[in-house]
């Protein structure tokens, strides 16, 4: 509450007699900003971040705030930018996804996914691409989107102060990570996505694993569920909170969930569809509410959708049996079948004794196609897909050399960003924080 100036509990005298004190003992909040706007106090700019936990550790938010409320927000980003674009022009077009997979760490997969598909278009080879390749691509996909939004949750959850629900969704995420680090060998940074094709075929007993993972998953979301969307305490937080229009949401480029929660029900898979999208029976979730609520929901509404992809495209892997994962044309084709040591390191020997053993010839091209690299003809392209943020996008130029001329992409938490301003001026500065975790922005993807 305001208050007429008394002395400290300590007797301590008062700094000024003329200047107004706020001597905050509970009470409504509203009430102490009400009368610092009355007094015509100067108003108080405030950064938040780069290093604040609910910035997501690297943006910055400049905030002018007269008492509580949030009368400016502006977003400064760029403190974790690594130049990915400019050095994938100096890598042969397959070593770039080892580039862009570092991109949006949180869901490497779309960008990996992305990014080939726009390679083999370049060179005339989609519809080479065997189909046991597009759906195990399919497949790692909507798990790295399921992954991806329990992160989202998870922590949007532990900035609100509820560590439970972070809890949760990182164990369940867990169940995931195991799977990629089964059929990719890492956790994150997969490189698994290649030109072609997947680095490799899933190892045998791969599909049972991901029908265990999704079925213990499917229990942990059933938990965040019951946690959250009845509780009292978080609609509080999170209803009529972070409110973007459609109008905005279109004004400003914003695709995903984001968008999908003020109504739109735009989604890449089923607007232009790829690796066998149009083939697929699932939903595009959405809400009219335009919330931080809304986007929590559909999030959850579409790992489950995400689950019956994954279920489908495990069964079509099953019946379809071994094949292969990697175009024919050897000029192009990575070796797809990269056994492993006894140590878990490396080529296993007898990979390495038939590589160096079948003839000179063979080791020759072996050698010039991973140093040197294949040519893609000259031109240029722009691929789309439906990452976890929204629509990520990849415009890849060709001077008819084995590298990128140019390689630029689109990144959904970019654009999204845009939205800071629109979603919390007029809100408290506690509202912030749940807006930004309702965007859900992972800054690998923006400082590219």
């Amino acid at each position: 509450m305001a208050g007429p100036q008394t002395p400290h509990a300590t007797g301590a005298p008062l700094p000024d007699d003329d200047a107004p004190i706020f001597e905050a003992v509970g009470g409504d909040w509203s009430d102490i900003a009400e009368e610092a706007a009355r007094l015509g106090e100067e108003r108080i700019v405030v950064n938040m971040g780069p290093q604040h936990p609910s910035t997501h550790g690297v943006l910055r938010l400049m905030l002018e705030i007269d008492g509580e409320t949030v009368t400016e927000a502006r977003a400064g980003v760029g403190y974790l930018h690594t130049g990915i674009e400019k050095n994938m022009e100096f890598r042969t077009w397959t070593q770039g996804v080892t580039f862009c997979t570092r991109m949006d760490y949180v869901a490497p997969l779309f960008t990996e996914t992305a990014y080939c598909l726009a390679v083999e278009r370049l060179l005339g080879i989609t519809d080479d691409v065997p189909e046991r390749a597009q759906a195990i691509r399919v497949l790692m996909m909507e798990l790295n989107r399921i992954s991806s939004h329990l992160v989202a949750i998870g922590t949007g959850g532990n900035e609100l102060g509820a560590t439970t629900i972070m809890t949760i969704g990182f164990t369940a995420r867990e169940e995931i990570l195991k799977v990629f680090e089964l059929i990719s060998g890492l956790r994150m940074n997969h490189a698994y996505i290649r030109p072609g094709g997947v680095a490799q075929d899933i190892p045998p007993g791969a599909l049972d694993t991901v029908r265990e993972a999704l079925t213990a998953v499917r229990g942990y979301l059933k938990q965040l569920g019951d946690l959250m969307l009845a509780n009292p305490i978080f609609k509080g937080r999170t209803v009529g909170v972070g409110h973007l229009s459609l109008a905005g949401a279109m004004a400003l480029g914003i695709t995903g969930p984001v968008l999908r929660s003020a109504g739109l029900p735009y989604d890449v898979r089923k607007a232009f569809p790829y690796c066998g999208y149009e083939t697929y029976d699932f939903e595009v979730p959405t809400s009219t509410d335009a919330d931080a609520y809304a986007r929590t929901v559909l999030r959850l509404e579409e790992c489950y959708q995400s689950i019956r992809i994954v279920e489908q495209a495990a069964d079509r892997l099953q019946q379809m049996g071994p094949g292969p994962v990697m175009v024919g044309d050897k000029k192009i084709a990575w070796p797809a079948q990269l056994a492993i040591g006894a140590d878990g390191m490396g080529n296993s020997l007898a990979h390495i004794k038939e590589i160096m053993g079948t003839s000179m010839e063979a080791l020759i091209h072996h050698f010039k196609l991973v140093t040197e690299g294949f040519r893609v003809p000259a031109g240029q392209v722009w691929q789309t897909v439906e990452a976890a943020r929204g629509e990520l996008g990849v415009h890849l130029v060709s001077d008819g050399g084995t590298r990128p001329y140019r390689a630029h992409f689109r990144d959904p938490s970019f654009n999204n960003l845009q939205g800071v301003s629109l979603m919390c001026e007029g809100g408290q500065v506690a509202d912030v924080v749940v807006a930004v975790a309702g965007l859900d922005p992972v800054l690998g993807g923006v400082d590219r």
